[in-house]
């Protein structure tokens, strides 16, 4: 049973982990790694500024500051990873992936075709918890950048090369692929995003 904690609150940082159905890896196999810059680029239009991430091969990490007033951020992540879901089953179609697909069709109950849904992509429940201290941004902050070289995973041997993070800008002042807002910047909310 999907277990969802509404996070009503603006005006502060959430830690957001999301991943994809089964642990595949759904990320790496459709490349869709600069779509979800994309999806950081339309978070940002709606008030939600990326301060921290990294993309695996099958699940994603962010540390965001909510500034929207309007829609909570369950619903804008909700929607978020409805349009990476379609994307997602449309290049799995391109590459002929009807293997993936049939997994992924398979593990739809009755009740969501009725709702017309026809894929699982994503794990049932998106992580999403409200972060109140500089100590627990940091933890999260240490945590999702040194994922790529922790328990199974060795994607590189310095976490600091792994190139779908901000470990670097956040250690050696490099910016990455995606522009972040550092922690530190947003020390007004109410003057936040800077004009």
């Amino acid at each position: 049973m999907t277990t969802r904690k509404l996070q009503p609150n603006t005006n502060t940082f959430y830690f957001i982990t999301f991943t994809c159905y089964e642990w595949i890896s759904l990320f790496e196999i459709t490349d869709l790694y600069n779509y979800i810059y994309e999806c950081f680029d339309h978070l940002e239009l709606q008030r939600i500024y990326t301060c921290g991430y990294v993309i695996m091969p099958n699940h994603l990490h962010m540390l965001v500051y909510m500034a929207n007033t309007e829609k909570t951020i369950n619903k804008i992540i909700g929607e978020s990873k409805r349009f990476m879901a379609y994307e997602i089953v449309n290049r799995l179609k391109k590459l002929s992936r009807f293997d993936l697909l049939n997994v992924l069709g398979e593990s739809v109950t009755q009740h969501e075709r009725r709702k017309k849904k026809k894929h699982n992509v994503f794990r049932p429940s998106e992580d999403i918890k409200e972060i109140m201290t500089e100590k627990f941004i940091r933890q999260k902050l240490n945590y999702m950048h040194k994922n790529p070289v922790s328990g199974k995973w060795k994607l590189v041997e310095n976490y600091l090369d792994y190139i779908h993070s901000s470990a670097r800008f956040y250690e050696l002042g490099e910016e990455g692929v995606f522009h972040v807002y550092h922690c530190q910047e947003i020390n007004n909310p109410a003057e936040f995003p800077p004009q």
